[in-house]
């Protein structure tokens, strides 16, 4: 027990490293600088990327790729929408203060350029593979683009690493334990259910996964962010007063005992990117795969997830906390915010919140199913993906019944370690995300003068 002790703290130590200030620094810098190289794209275009998203006749159907805009989407959602909305906010909230939900605000926005880049060089850089399928990310553009294979291969193991851990046992295990607690479901019941689903999803590869979370991921989001406008709704008179306190706490840091601004930032950065994913590669693996004709046209697309994720899905989750106050009491993740629904809702809220992290817990381990292979198709070959699949399904099993502390620990150092070779590929490139985008607007331009001409004399 004494070795299993030091081996988690040693872990500790290397993951608070790795997470520390300068990859923070480094992933926020990254997202400032492109945002000033684009003009602040994310803001000028939104509206734009929203109706190319979610217009079923904005689809790409001609183009290369293996699944639409919105599947690609999707599945980069599935991804990212999971506990870290629901716990890794609540943790934001206690150990950063009411402040640090401002600054996951001020992350998501710089997130966007990031997300953005990555998905254009994802797009542009990507090879069809042995099966016919497309594959890019961070690795490919890595190697093709900035001629740093070797940083294109440490980015895929940490990647396939990764994978196993935050993106499947992990999630696996909150969704036994979430079940066990609320529904007195055994474990091991759990695990074969997840097991057998996750299995039926991913041997299908990016085709059944993208049909799968095209329409699963919507009705999750939508039954959770449902919640917690009920809550907000019924409760419009606190909101001033949440806001009033998520702002002024944002820039004093007075909700700390010692009042430290820099640990109010730092919650909020690092919960942040840890929800969606912003500036660590694992999404353009999902972008590569879309039909599209332009690789500005999904990095649009792309872009929006973060605003989903971070402005929509965990605002809701933040404010709901602040307003019910319940921060200072001693709890933290996902007992906090299940305590804070309920407050409002009673045991409805509880439910609301413990069938969220089911829903957001599957939907990480399919969309990281993906990821992963991707990895490995890349280190090894694309027929080493056949075994991995059978490999990460037998992991959700173990993550169900298993106590995963280290696990935990070596998957979110991974999951930091993946960052750096990524974000010196989106520096490296950022003047080939600054030509694609011109050339693209450019597209968009004309293809918006001709719409107006054809609604001008169609009238």
């Amino acid at each position: 027990m004494g070795e299993e002790s030091k081996l988690l703290d040693m872990i500790k130590t290397i993951s608070g490293y790795v997470w520390g200030p300068p990859l923070l620094i480094l992933l926020v810098g990254t997202g400032i600088y492109l945002t000033l190289r684009l003009g602040f794209l994310q803001i000028r275009s939104l509206p734009y990327a929203l109706k190319l998203a979610f217009s079923p006749a904005k689809q790409d159907k001609k183009s290369k790729g293996d699944i639409s805009h919105y599947q690609a989407l999707t599945t980069a959602m599935a991804a990212t929408i999971g506990t870290g909305n629901i716990a890794g906010v609540a943790t934001a909230v206690v150990m950063g203060g009411p402040g640090a939900v401002f600054w996951m605000w001020i992350t998501a926005v710089f997130g966007m350029a990031t997300k953005y880049a990555e998905a254009i060089l994802a797009v542009k850089y990507r090879v069809t593979d042995s099966n016919g399928q497309m594959s890019g990310g961070p690795m490919y553009y890595l190697e093709k683009g900035l001629k740093a294979k070797w940083l294109g291969v440490l980015f895929a193991l940490f990647g396939a690493i990764a994978a196993f851990g935050i993106g499947n046992m992990v999630q696996a295990n909150s969704v036994a334990d979430v079940l066990e607690t609320s529904f007195s479901v055994p474990t091991w019941i759990t695990g074969v259910i997840l097991t057998v689903l996750v299995f039926l999803v991913i041997i299908g590869g990016i085709k059944s996964i993208g049909k799968v979370t095209s329409f699963f991921v919507p009705i999750m989001a939508a039954f959770y962010v449902l919640g917690g406008l009920i809550i907000i709704i019924l409760n419009i008179d606190l909101v001033p007063s949440a806001l009033g306190t998520i702002f002024s706490d944002a820039f004093t840091g007075s909700a700390l005992g010692g009042g430290i601004l820099g640990t109010v930032i730092r919650y909020g950065v690092a919960r942040g990117v840890f929800s969606n994913e912003a500036g660590l590669g694992s999404a353009p693996i999902a972008a590569a795969a879309a039909r599209t004709d332009y690789p500005g046209r999904q990095a649009l697309v792309s872009m929006t997830q973060v605003f989903i994720d971070t402005i929509l899905v965990c605002s809701i989750t933040g404010l709901t906390i602040v307003m019910a106050g319940q921060y200072t009491g001693g709890l933290d993740g996902a007992d906090l915010t299940s305590e804070s629904f309920g407050v409002f809702l009673g045991n409805t809220g509880t439910y609301i919140v413990a069938i969220g992290i089911i829903f957001f817990a599957f939907s990480t381990l399919v969309g990281w199913s993906y990821y992963g292979e991707k990895c490995i198709g890349y280190l090894i070959n694309d027929k080493a993906i056949p075994v991995y699949r059978m490999i990460f399904v037998l992991a959700v099993f173990v993550g169900s019944i298993a106590a995963l502390d280290v696990v935990w620990g070596i998957a979110d150092i991974m999951n930091g370690l993946m960052a750096f070779p990524n974000l010196i590929g989106l520096l490296g490139l950022s003047g080939v995300v600054a030509a694609e985008t011109k050339r693209f607007l450019k597209v968009a331009r004309e293809e918006k003068n001709q719409q107006d001409q054809q609604n001008t004399y169609g009238a």
